[in-house]
């Protein structure tokens, strides 16, 4: 299995008994999060939404704060249960795409077992599918929104592992309060900026010498990779020793033709249109479209729109045929495409090859394009099938990679492409 270290004949019953023991353990403890979470309706009806609490309200003064500073915290209980991990959510100042200021909130996670020397740091962005910031991960992790809550909870099992390994878990709100899916700098400098807030936190023990690593999947992978490419630029002080993403969303008008009927195409349509105003898409939609783009706001979880929209197609939101071939789409997809500057850090990729969602051959373009630009990296084409499936079999390579890089382990410079 990619990034496992290598032991000796003797020793491989021992190492694959504990790696199964392990296993084991994230799982009884996801499943116990899981089941505890979905059986708690009253607990869940008691989280306000993030429009209505105000926790998430912006200061009078929040453009004269600079990136990352706290601006308030408070403890919460994750999910709403008594969970040995300390956990606290910050309020931080970031700065958006469109170079607004911007109040983003981060839960910060902190395992109970002690720290042999400085903790690594995770930061862990969850694929928020949505254009809601009531199904943003600050609000799951409290234990809201139900109907969304397997969005977050499909992460469990990996959040759990990086706290079993010790590590402090930083699980920002990257599409910021007003939900921009698949912006790139927002979500990038969301991410960064999220970073900052959690170790200038002292409560979260986090010390000026503790490794910096990334993780994402599909959506959060997004979010991952444009974070490592706008370090240098935005935020030089934050070193990250390690990146690991998979299922990674690229070449977005390909994607949403392959999502065309289901409930993505119309995230990826309703999102765009909404964020990228000078791409003129709005102007394509037809009334029903344009009603949509209204709702967004307020009703445009995942689920949400697989309830109201079971079985739509993007060109039935549009005042013209084949919408995702025009010029406005691709217009408003190409300042969020991934690959413009190759990342400093080095990366552990993975995709599956029979991914249903996300195309490989845009994966396969990322790679080519990040190695051409010098980066340093290894990337897996999984044999796993499916999205959901490279997501969990690809998962140990990934954890163990960050593993070896909070140990200091150096990364040889160059690409392997398996």
């Amino acid at each position: 299995m990619h990034g496992l270290p290598v032991a000796s004949a003797r020793r491989q019953p021992v190492m694959w008994w504990r790696i199964g023991r392990q296993c084991l353990t994230i799982l009884a403890l996801a499943m116990a999060m899981l089941s505890a979470a979905l059986s708690m309706p009253v607990a869940q009806a008691a989280v306000l939404s993030p429009d209505d609490d105000p926790f998430y309200a912006a200061p009078a003064d929040l453009a004269s704060h600079p990136n990352g500073a706290v601006l308030g915290s408070r403890p919460i209980a994750l999910l709403g249960l008594p969970l040995p991990v300390t956990t606290w959510q910050l309020r931080y100042r970031t700065t958006d795409s469109e170079e607004h200021p911007q109040l983003n909130v981060t839960t910060v996670l902190v395992p109970s077992m002690p720290s042999i020397g400085p903790r690594p740091v995770l930061s862990y962005q969850v694929p928020e599918n949505s254009l809601d910031s009531r199904c943003a991960p600050s609000s799951t992790l409290r234990g809201g929104t139900v109907d969304d809550m397997a969005s977050t909870m499909q992460d469990a099992p990996f959040i759990a592992d990086a706290l079993l390994r010790g590590w402090t878990v930083v699980v920002s709100d990257y599409e910021g309060p007003q939900s921009r899916l698949f912006d790139g700098v927002t979500s990038g400098r969301g991410v960064l900026d999220g970073i900052r807030a959690a170790r200038s936190f002292a409560p979260a023990g986090i010390d000026a010498s503790s490794p910096i690593g990334t993780w994402g999947y599909s959506a959060g992978a997004f979010a991952t990779l444009w974070a490592t490419q706008l370090r240098q630029e935005y935020a030089p002080d934050v070193r990250i020793v390690g990146t690991s993403a998979g299922g990674v969303p690229t070449d977005i008008p390909t994607m949403a033709q392959r999502a065309d009927g289901a409930v993505g195409a119309i995230l990826i349509l309703l999102g765009l249109a909404r964020n990228e105003p000078d791409s003129q898409l709005a102007g394509l939609l037809n009334d029903r479209g344009h009603r949509a783009l209204v709702a967004s706001d307020t009703s445009s979880c995942s689920a949400d729109l697989a309830q109201k929209y079971p079985d739509v197609h993007v060109d039935d939101f549009a005042a013209v045929p084949n919408l995702l071939a025009s010029s406005a789409f691709r217009n408003a997809a190409t300042p969020n495409e991934l690959g413009g500057t190759a990342p400093d850090t080095p990366l552990y990729l993975y995709h599956s090859v029979a991914d249903e969602k996300i195309p490989v051959a845009g994966y396969t373009a990322l790679v080519d394009a990040y190695c051409t630009q010098g980066a340093t990296l290894t990337a897996i084409h999984s044999l796993f099938p499916t999205h959901i499936g490279a997501a969990a079999g690809e998962a140990i390579g990934g954890m163990n990679f960050l593993a070896d890089r909070f140990a200091g382990t150096p990364e040889a410079p160059g690409c392997v492409v398996q």
